[in-house]
């Protein structure tokens, strides 16, 4: 069963999703991330942001349908019901629960302090509780 967690209070999304992607890429050698949103826009300034995060890290990545996506540990992906190069670890930047959820190991649900954004964050969280996934929280620092 996929195992989710939220991650909440989160001040700047973009900044806490380059953070958690470096992390992953460092302390797991070998990891595959999916970077969902809905919001093209979100994923172009996400974009951006993974080139130019840090001077002394290399954050590949790619968005889905480019070229080299198939070979990029870390994808950009608007369009939650497209055939993923992988099902390992989902990160969701958007407000609602992606249609291919169930498929991934693992589901890292993003939720920052805007009131609607946290709203959308319950909705999410009792969508899964009521299809009896044990949800893990963690309060973004």
């Amino acid at each position: 069963m996929t195992r989710i967690e939220f991650r909440t209070h989160i001040a700047d999304k973009i900044g806490y999703t380059c953070r958690l992607v470096r992390k992953a890429l460092s302390s797991a050698p070998g990891s595959r991330l999916i970077l969902f949103s809905n919001d093209k826009a979100l994923l172009n300034r996400l974009d951006d942001a993974l080139w130019t995060f840090s001077e002394s890290d290399f954050l590949p990545h790619a968005m889905l349908g480019d070229r080299q996506s198939p070979y990029s540990p870390v994808i950009l992906a608007s369009d939650d019901h497209a055939d993923m190069p992988h099902y390992d670890i989902l990160v969701n930047l958007s407000a609602v629960v992606p249609a291919c959820f169930a498929r991934f190991d693992r589901i890292i649900e993003l939720v920052s302090s805007d009131p609607d954004d946290t709203r959308a964050g319950r909705q999410r969280y009792i969508h899964y509780r009521e299809q009896g996934y044990t949800l893990h929280h963690e309060t973004a620092q």
